[in-house]
């Protein structure tokens, strides 16, 4: 007697993604990335420097603000994982988690917009990453559910194209919104209307209930751990990703202070947007040539790693060149290798996931290495502005964090 098929939904895809779909599942990811990227460019830090008690600096506050809300990412996005993983739900696996996310991530910019005190504000946030990263668990995990291997460079170009649109649309309604509450209701709406065509028009693979696996608290827990010893590529994938992220997140989370303090530019928040802007270009033009680029010749690794030595070299700009014109030269670069960083380190890390019934619990280990680094950024940051050398060690440091994590991509064996 043969054996019954796998299902849909835990098998390995052979056939293409319709352009349709992939437009749809990367408007849904730039919608949540407006929903996180206007408030940690803009709002929380104009939040932060109003809500500040006497005596408190804002840097400090940012940083525990942005830091509580990036340990409930690095809880969620396992978490969630592991959940639309066990969901048998007619429209899916995915799908209504992507709904309850943006949904319920509205409902929190909402709340953090009303927020005033620290703790409320510290609240609110956190609310917005617990359930954004709900829907963005199950966008990523989408891809390795419906596109094959040899096409999710591409894949991850549109994704990271509508990334960076997400950050530069957020920033954007951040800055002319008019004022840190209406900043805020505008990314909210933008964040459930983003994700509607693809919750509407589209169906993920359905995954049987006789199917399902038990959701059991033990193996939750266990999806947080990596073995390095049964699966080192996926270690080193999960380490080089956290790292360049952390030299990346340490380079962008005092970037509205660094033009204020230290550049003295007359209208700090118009210069953010304007290096986000020219970030956006530049990212635009690599992502998905890069991404297409990587699937062609059938090689990950080169790009990872001249990705993150050009990034690397930005982020040197930051320290050594502290003038307007550096700062402007500076987001051109880092466009430039983080275009290619995001759509070929998201093909490299679907190729080195163990297992298809647990592609969402895994991949919201390896977004881990995404929301860490906002946790640990902080951490780094405050001292080394406050104490240790201000804006120039800051950026030495960030240079040399990215710079290992590019070149550690070379212990990856599995994948070319």
């Amino acid at each position: 007697m043969s054996r019954p098929a796998a299902p849909e939904a835990l098998t390995e895809p052979t056939e293409r993604a319709g352009r349709g779909w992939t437009a749809a599942l990367s408007l849904a990811n730039g919608a949540i990335w407006v929903g996180w990227y206007g408030p940690l460019q803009i709002l929380l830090a104009l939040q932060a420097a109003e809500l500040a008690p006497p005596g408190t600096a804002k840097e400090s506050v940012l940083a525990w603000v942005t830091g509580a809300g990036a340990v409930v990412s690095m809880v969620a996005n396992p978490l969630f994982g592991a959940l639309s993983d066990r969901t048998a739900s007619r429209f899916g696996r995915r799908t209504p988690w992507i709904l309850a996310g943006v949904l319920g991530g509205a409902g929190a910019l909402v709340l953090l917009a009303g927020a005033g005190t620290v703790a409320g504000m510290a609240l609110g946030w956190c609310l917005v990453q617990l359930t954004l990263n709900a829907a963005f668990a199950a966008i990523t995990a989408a891809v390795p559910d419906r596109v094959p291997q040899g096409r999710r460079g591409a894949v991850g170009g549109w994704l990271g194209a509508a990334q960076i649109l997400g950050v530069v649309a957020g920033t954007g309604l951040a800055t002319v919104a008019g004022g840190v509450v209406a900043g805020y209701l505008a990314c909210a709406g933008f964040t459930v209307l983003g994700a509607l065509p693809y919750v509407l028009l589209h169906r993920d693979p359905a995954l049987p209930a006789g199917r399902r696996p038990a959701l059991r608290l033990r193996d939750l827990l266990a999806g947080f751990r990596i073995s390095p010893r049964r699966h080192p590529d996926l270690a080193w994938a999960w380490l080089t990703r956290f790292l360049i992220n952390l030299g990346n997140a340490l380079a962008l989370l005092y970037l509205l202070y660094y033009l204020r303090d230290v550049l003295h530019r007359p209208d700090p928040d118009g210069g953010v947007l304007v290096l986000t802007a020219v970030n956006a270009v530049t990212l635009l033009g690599t992502v998905v040539v890069g991404g297409f680029w990587s699937d062609r010749i059938g090689r990950r690794q080169p790009f990872v790693l001249w990705a993150g030595v050009l990034m690397t070299v930005a982020t040197g700009l930051l320290a050594g060149w502290q003038t307007w014109p550096g700062a402007v030269c500076a987001a051109a670069l880092l466009g430039v290798g983080f275009g290619v960083f995001t759509s070929v380190d998201f093909a490299l890390m679907t190729q080195v996931l163990p297992a298809a019934a647990d592609r969402g619990k895994d991949l919201g280990v390896i977004n881990i290495a995404n929301a860490l680094p906002q946790v640990a950024a902080p951490v780094l940051a405050a001292p080394i502005v406050q104490h240790l050398g201000g804006y120039r060690v800051l950026y030495g440091v960030a240079a040399a964090i990215g710079l290992l994590g590019a070149l550690l991509v070379r212990r990856i064996r599995g994948v070319a």
